[in-house]
C-alpha cells in the first residue's frame, strides 16, 4: 500500500483556510445577527454556511468545465487568478480589513440576511471560488484528488460554522482589532500563495521551468 503524501494535502487545507478566512467572518456574522432573535442565531449560521458550501462545491464541480467550454487555458486562468488573489491579498494587508469592508457594505445596503454579506462574499468569497478551481485542475488531479479537496473544503466550512456558533465568545476574546490583525497576517500568506499560483501558471503554459520544492527528507538525503 502506497503511503499518503500529506504535504500537498496540508498545503491545500491552508490555502482554503486562508481564502475562506473563518476568523474574519466572525464580525460580519455578529453584525448580521444584531437584530435577529437569539433563538434563530444557530439557524442563521447553518443557513449561511450551507449556501456558501453549495456555491463553492458548484465551482469545484463545474468551474473548469466552464473554462474549457470557453476555450481558455487553465494556465492563463491560473495566472489571472494569481494576480487577482495577489490584489485581494494587498487589500487585506494595506486596505480596510475584510470584516470592516463587509460590515460597511452591510450597513449601506441595510441587509442582515444570511445570504449577503455572510454567505457571499464573506464565506464564499471570489478568492475562495478561484482557489477551488485552481486546486481541482482536471489535467493534474484525478477524481480521488478532487474528492480530497472537496473533503478539505467541507472541513474548513465546518470549522467556519463552529466559529460562527461560538462567535460571541470569540469576539469578546479577540475584539475587532484582533480579527483585523489576523486578517492581515492571512493576507501575507495569501500573497505568497498568489505568487506561487502565477509561477505555476507560467509553468503550465511551458513558459518557464519551475523546479519542484525539495521536502525536508529529500534535503536530508542530499546532505547524506
Amino acid at each position: 500500500m502506497s503511503s499518503i503524501d500529506w504535504l500537498p494535502i496540508f498545503r491545500e487545507f491552508i490555502t482554503l483556510l486562508v481564502v475562506i478566512d473563518p476568523v474574519g467572518t466572525i464580525p460580519v456574522y455578529l453584525f448580521a445577527v444584531a437584530n435577529v432573535p437569539a433563538h434563530l442565531h444557530r439557524r442563521f449560521a447553518f443557513r449561511a454556511v450551507s449556501i456558501a458550501t453549495l456555491v463553492l462545491l458548484a465551482f469545484l464541480v463545474g468551474g473548469q468545465v466552464v473554462l474549457e467550454t470557453l476555450g481558455l487555458h487553465l494556465g492563463s486562468f491560473q495566472i489571472a487568478g494569481g494576480i487577482i488573489l495577489f490584489l485581494f491579498a494587498l487589500s487585506m494587508i494595506f486596505g480596510d480589513s475584510k470584516p470592516q469592508t463587509e460590515i460597511a457594505d452591510a450597513e449601506r445596503d441595510h441587509l442582515s440576511g444570511a445570504v449577503f454579506p455572510l454567505a457571499m462574499p464573506s464565506i464564499a468569497s471570489p478568492g475562495a471560488m478561484l482557489a477551488i478551481v485552481i486546486l481541482t485542475e482536471n489535467s493534474a488531479n484525478n477524481v480521488a484528488d478532487q474528492t480530497i479537496t472537496a473533503a478539505l473544503l467541507i472541513l474548513v466550512l465546518l470549522l467556519t460554522l463552529a466559529l460562527l456558533l461560538a462567535a460571541s465568545f470569540i469576539h469578546r476574546l479577540i475584539g475587532n482589532t484582533g480579527a483585523s490583525v489576523i486578517s492581515r497576517v492571512m493576507g501575507i500568506i495569501l500573497a505568497t500563495i498568489a505568487v506561487d499560483a502565477i509561477l505555476g501558471g507560467f509553468d503550465t503554459l511551458n513558459l518557464v521551468d519551475i523546479a519542484p520544492i525539495e521536502t525536508p527528507s529529500a534535503l536530508i538525503e542530499t546532505v547524506e
